[in-house]
């Protein structure tokens, strides 16, 4: 149930907190006093697309908080990692740039999500419901949902996917001849192609850091000769081992006056070896610079051949060996397609069976539904004021496809005597608010979600037919709690808890008002309902009437 709707900088609303009660709750006021912000202000908060448009001129963002108790969503809080002990708080908050972040019980969550949950908690009857009911490619749908027919027609679908599949890749393995050529030419020639260059992974780096480095060889080996001169000596000077050989010579005969030059001449020795050392590693190094000039030109050529083939073939060595196992498992499909067609088609002719007898079964299973709905809803319009209206469900095969092998279609008589017709051709607007409330009614029976909203549910209807409405109304909120928008002094009346919007003004700016009204002040605002300004002593006696015939209808129905 949804308990308390709070709103913030939302269009006309400054801020508004509503308390909604089990039953029937009813929100009434002038037209563009702002009903409608309260219904957007609640799709907000349960996830439906919104704009930067909703929030209130000159506020930085708006805030939509709906409080939910004891909705039985245990299962989507444990996939969706939220805490619940019987009370959901969801919060959506919209920035003036449009952006918006969701949260349930203070856990960020995605609009996805937020709407996924949404519709577990409550259904919003619109005038995109009354659009879906003139539009027949919805009535598959309401008719699937009347008779729980999900698993079943899962159970198809995954049966109809699979057929699907096979057909699919027979039809990619069936080729005419010169295709088969033309396609068997260019996987030889791929397969020839990489073959033939043997690419290695990592081979392409491996190769053009070797060739940089013996690009740059003769300026190395230039220098390392030199700094080996430098050590070794030539043959117009001596080298630094020698003339460090010859000091620590020099030394060594003079420790025979001076034992304090013992140190020295060790560390002229540790140095002479440490040069010896260096002069033997630049030699090494010289020897590993030695290349034939063969070698640059074959890691040019070998460089060339795996860029080509990698260009081609997705850019590196893997990508181009990947080509090459991809081109030979199609040749040898292409090859042996004859033999793989003749096993498909046996895989085909089983998976087709088991399609056409899960889509009959789903066909019989509609055919009840069928009945069953047309008999249902039947009965709701005669309740409704409709006594000579009568509704049929149509059901007629057709090529099997992702829902099965029915054609759906709501068919309507508007009067009795009359024939079927579409109900977009022979519903007026009254009549197709009637037929969606009584489609409503039905659904709502199997249907888990434990609160409803209908917003313009009372379009066209007048007299005696709103009073049927409006009883409607009430009876459904004896399992359910409903939240309904309207004009009609016979719905306000039904109401267990009354709201009315009103827009004033003040300081040039326009606000909204949601006010609970209690006995006296649903008295006026249904007299204002029936008479308009002209609110008078019999008007309110009669609104008085009404609230007393409409509390005994209450009590009649066990509320």
């Amino acid at each position: 149930m949804l308990s308390i709707l709070h709103i913030e900088n939302i269009a006309v609303v400054e801020r508004a907190d509503i308390e909604f009660g089990p039953g029937l709750n009813v929100l009434t006021g002038e037209t563009g006093a702002g009903k409608s912000i309260v219904i957007d202000s609640l799709e907000a908060s349960l996830g439906w697309r919104t704009s930067r448009e909703i929030v209130r001129t000159g506020a930085k963002s708006a805030l939509v908080t709906a409080t939910f108790t004891g909705a039985d969503v245990t299962d989507w809080c444990r996939d969706n990692g939220v805490e619940y002990d019987g009370e959901l708080v969801l919060t959506r908050r919209i920035g003036e740039d449009g952006k918006s972040a969701c949260r349930v019980n203070g856990l960020p969550i995605s609009a996805v999500q937020l709407r996924e949950l949404g519709l577990r908690l409550i259904d919003i009857h619109g005038q995109g419901d009354g659009q879906r009911l003139t539009n027949e490619r919805w009535h598959l749908s309401y008719l699937d949902g009347f008779g729980g027919l999900a698993e079943d027609l899962a159970e198809y679908r995954k049966a109809y996917d699979t057929m699907k599949a096979l057909r699919d890749e027979i039809e990619a393995l069936t080729l005419d001849e010169g295709e088969r050529e033309r396609r068997v030419d260019i996987l030889e020639f791929q397969i020839k192609e990489i073959e033939r260059a043997k690419p290695v992974p990592g081979e392409y780096d491996e190769k053009l850091r070797r060739r940089d480095f013996l690009k740059s060889a003769g300026k190395l080996s230039d220098a390392v000769r030199d700094a080996n001169a430098c050590l070794m000596g030539s043959e117009r000077s001596d080298g630094a081992v020698s003339l460090i050989e010859s000091a620590a010579g020099t030394i060594s005969y003079a420790l025979r006056w001076s034992e304090e030059l013992a140190g020295l001449s060790r560390k002229l020795t540790d140095l002479r070896y440490a040069a010896e050392d260096a002069a033997e590693d630049l030699r090494e190094i010289r020897e590993r610079l030695e290349f034939s000039p063969e070698e640059l030109d074959e890691l040019d050529a070998r460089l060339d051949v795996l860029k080509r083939v990698m260009r081609k073939y997705g850019g590196s060595e893997e990508a181009a060996l990947e080509t090459l196992e991809r081109a030979k498992r199609e040749l040898d499909e292409i090859e042996f397609s004859d033999e793989k067609i003749k096993k498909l088609e046996v895989k085909l002719g089983s998976a087709e069976k088991t399609a056409r007898n899960l889509a009959k079964n789903l066909t019989e299973k509609r055919r009840r539904a069928a009945e069953a709905l047309s008999g249902a809803i039947d009965r709701e319009l005669q309740n409704l004021s409709m006594a000579g209206a009568s509704f049929k469900v149509d059901l007629k095969p057709r090529e099997l496809g992702p829902e099965g092998a029915d054609e759906v279609r709501f068919l309507m008589a508007a009067n009795a005597g009359e024939s079927f017709g579409r109900i977009v051709k022979v519903a007026s607007g009254g009549e197709l608010s009637r037929i969606m409330l009584a489609m409503k009614t039905v659904l709502s029976r199997a249907d888990a979600v434990e609160a409803m909203v209908f917003d313009e549910i009372d379009t066209g209807v007048s007299g005696i037919a709103a009073q049927r409405v409006a009883e409607k109304l009430a009876e459904i909120g004896r399992s359910k709690q409903v939240i309904c928008v309207t004009h009609l002094p016979q719905i306000a009346a039904m109401a267990d808890e009354h709201f009315s919007i009103a827009k004033t003004v003040e300081g040039g700016r326009t606000f909204t008002r949601v006010t609970k009204l209690e006995s006296r002040g649903r008295q006026g605002e249904i007299a204002r309902l029936t008479g308009g300004d002209n609110v008078t002593k019999t008007t309110l006696m009669a609104a008085a009437e009404q609230l007393e015939a409409a509390k005994k209808y209450k009590e009649g129905i066990g509320q």
